[in-house]
């Protein structure tokens, strides 16, 4: 008999999810490092990469009741990353070093 709510969760197995975790520890660092803490783009990016990593376990969680919550919420991960690689783009540009592609 299948279960009334499917398994879910398990987003600390994902890819995406590991990968996320990386790009935020990586980026508390850049931005304690070369961002002035008080500055608008320190929160700013410290809060995209966050939003990222949490919309990315809520959406595994939301997987259980509702695929379209679930596609939801991973978009809106995607988009914070996409900010967030925005805000690493603009450092270099301001400062006139070149990006890696």
């Amino acid at each position: 008999m299948s279960d009334l709510i499917p398994k879910h969760g398990g987003y600390r197995k994902l890819k995406s999810f590991q990968i996320a975790q990386l790009v935020y520890d990586v980026t508390i660092r850049f931005c304690d490092k070369y961002i002035d803490r008080r500055s608008r783009t320190h929160d700013q990016m410290v809060q995209a990469v966050r939003s990222g990593v949490q919309n990315i376990a809520e959406g595994s969680i939301a997987s259980a009741t509702s695929k379209k919550t679930e596609l939801k919420l991973t978009q809106v991960a995607r988009a914070s990353l996409e900010e967030l690689r925005l805000d690493y783009q603009d450092f270099l540009r301001h400062r006139g070093l070149p990006e890696l592609n």
